[in-house]
């Protein structure tokens, strides 16, 4: 658990602008007992009450959802990191896809968040990535090859492009396509650039970031293992922890030096200690590797926040959190106990 830094101001105040496909752009910040935001109960003082500086999100979005994603226990904390954005991406029936938070500054991705239970999980499988190179178009890109593009929700300042990437680094998807194709909607989605780091091609399709994302669903991804699975990922953004990178144009990409995973898992079947959640985290140098998933890169969420100063699952009720964040059970997450986990 780690508790906020950033103080909201007492006031609250929007502006609303108009810009294609996204219904609006706000300015908010906490306050003190205005009905804009929400008093956290005694037994969870560190959860999402405010939103980030902006939000951003399709104009198909239900109000409802745009007001209560933060509070999603896939979420870290919004005043926590380098966030200053926080995107909601949704369906066009108005359902929930997935989360970000941004950095509008650096025009790169903090993290990715988002959900897999039973009707939407990497094994519902009606979409297939290769219909993109093969006629299939999403957004007007795609049609023979993959669709990836600029996030149309996010004004074209702060949009990053195809033509920034040059030789030497992959597209590496945040929340991977495997993840969504469960319509071809969900998967378009998961091309956008605000999804994506530059990744070495042996980290990611041929290296331990692709393996792990394996790893997690075929053995954490099922109805066996999980009621709901609720996962972060993301690279390091923070000073110090990322590189620069020249842009095939103007200007640089943003390049981290580590990635990670934090998974929170819940099922009824569990033990009802910890009210049925456990949690684990990984975490990797961004580097040339195509070793197998192994302990040696498990961690435990309160090293995790140390090492990135996010607060991960922070709507979680302070009790279940602290419990769940200080140890993890490496037998369970199916990790062999004979190798080393860090605290």
């Amino acid at each position: 658990m780690v508790m906020n830094k950033k103080k909201c101001n007492k006031r609250c105040r929007r502006i609303w602008l108009s810009a294609p496909l996204v219904t609006f752009l706000y300015l908010a910040y906490c306050s003190d007992g205005s009905s804009a935001t929400a008093t956290p109960p005694q037994s969870n003082l560190n959860a999402n009450v405010c939103q980030p500086l902006t939000l951003f999100t399709e104009n198909t979005t239900p109000a409802a959802v745009r007001s209560s994603a933060m509070y999603g226990l896939e979420i870290p904390s919004l005043q926590t990191g380098t966030v200053d954005a926080f995107i909601v991406h949704t369906l066009p029936d108005g359902a929930l896809n997935y989360c970000i938070g941004y950095n509008t500054r650096l025009k790169a991705n903090c993290w990715t968040a988002y959900k897999w239970y039973e009707g939407n999980s990497s094994n519902d499988e009606v979409w297939k990535r290769g219909r993109w190179r093969n006629g299939e178009s999403f957004n007007g890109y795609g049609g023979s090859a993959d669709p990836f593009q600029p996030d149309p929700v996010l004004p074209k300042k702060l949009r990053t492009h195809t033509s920034d990437y040059g030789k030497g680094y992959q597209r590496g998807h945040i929340l991977g396509s495997a993840d969504r194709l469960n319509s071809k909607e969900a998967n378009g989605q998961t091309f956008y650039l605000s999804n994506i780091h530059p990744q070495l091609p042996n980290f990611n399709e041929q290296g331990i970031w692709y393996n792990l994302e394996q790893f997690l669903r075929n053995n954490y991804d099922k109805p066996f293992f999980r009621d709901t699975l609720y996962i972060v990922k993301g690279g390091t953004i923070s000073k110090g922890d990322y590189k620069k990178i020249k842009a095939s144009g103007a200007g640089y990409l943003v390049c981290p030096k580590y990635f990670y995973m934090a998974i929170l898992a819940y099922s009824g079947r569990y033990s009802k200690a910890n009210g049925g959640y456990k949690a684990i985290a990984f975490w990797m140098e961004h580097k040339e590797n195509d070793d197998k998933v192994s302990a040696k890169y498990a961690i435990t969420i309160d090293e995790l926040e140390k090492r990135t100063g996010i607060d991960f699952f922070c709507n979680l009720p302070d009790e279940t959190e602290a419990a769940v964040e200080k140890e993890t059970n490496l037998s369970y997450w199916k990790l062999k106990h004979s190798q080393h986990l860090s605290k």
